[in-house]
């Protein structure tokens, strides 16, 4: 199995990258690193890679020891949870200015409980969960701001799991649209319908009666 380190194309250094000027703008943008101050961007930046993942690249398996954390900067991640026949679930989808992580795998020291892959390009920024944690233990406050994002993102996760066996079908498509307008056009019909339990023909009906 490869390592997160050989994933993706174009690693770079931030500070190294001719787009930097750009890249820390959507950096600002980003849930967890509007809070930091000068001094911890100065600190942070050093360590981030910049990566580019075509569409369907697997950035972390299921079962992976090696972990990352990940800002996104373009496109769109996705948590997929696999069973031992290889069906899939889609437990959530990240968009811009959102971020991916196997941060409770790794305080849990369990492997990563599911994959995270790109559901279009996508560029992220990265360190390794090691340099995460490490500079997260240095800035208390903004530990707690990260772990609180990290409980409200797993709540979600239950949630959208606990909807999928509630709600029928054009119940779950209102959650969605209501939660996550934003990415109903941008998102495959076909990842959509897996999102939501329903086959393709199911969404496209649905749409066609406007309830997406």
């Amino acid at each position: 199995m490869r390592s997160a380190a050989t994933r993706g194309t174009g690693m770079t250094a931030l500070v190294q990258h001719p787009e930097a000027r750009v890249i820390r703008l959507q950096l600002r943008q980003n849930l967890i690193l509007r809070h930091l101050n000068l001094a911890q961007w100065g600190e942070l930046e050093p360590l981030l890679e910049i990566m580019d993942y075509p569409k369907g690249e697997t950035l972390e398996h299921q079962g992976d020891w090696s972990m990352e954390q990940y800002f996104i900067l373009e496109g769109i991640l996705k948590r997929v949870v696999s069973d031992a026949h290889g069906k899939e679930m889609i437990l959530r989808f990240a968009p811009e200015s959102d971020i991916d992580t196997s941060y409770a795998a790794w305080r849990l020291k369990t492997p990563i409980p599911y994959s995270i892959r790109a559901v279009t390009k996508v560029r992220a920024a990265r360190l390794s969960m090691q340099q995460w944690v490490d500079f997260l233990e240095r800035h208390d406050a903004l530990k707690s701001t990260f772990e609180l994002e990290i409980m409200k993102l797993m709540s979600e996760v239950m949630a959208h799991t606990i909807t999928l066996h509630l709600l029928d079908a054009p119940g779950r498509v209102q959650r969605f649209m209501r939660k996550h307008c934003d990415l109903a056009d941008r998102l495959p019909k076909k990842e959509l319908a897996l999102y939501l339990n329903l086959s393709p023909e199911t969404l496209s009906r649905l749409k066609r009666r406007g309830k997406i």
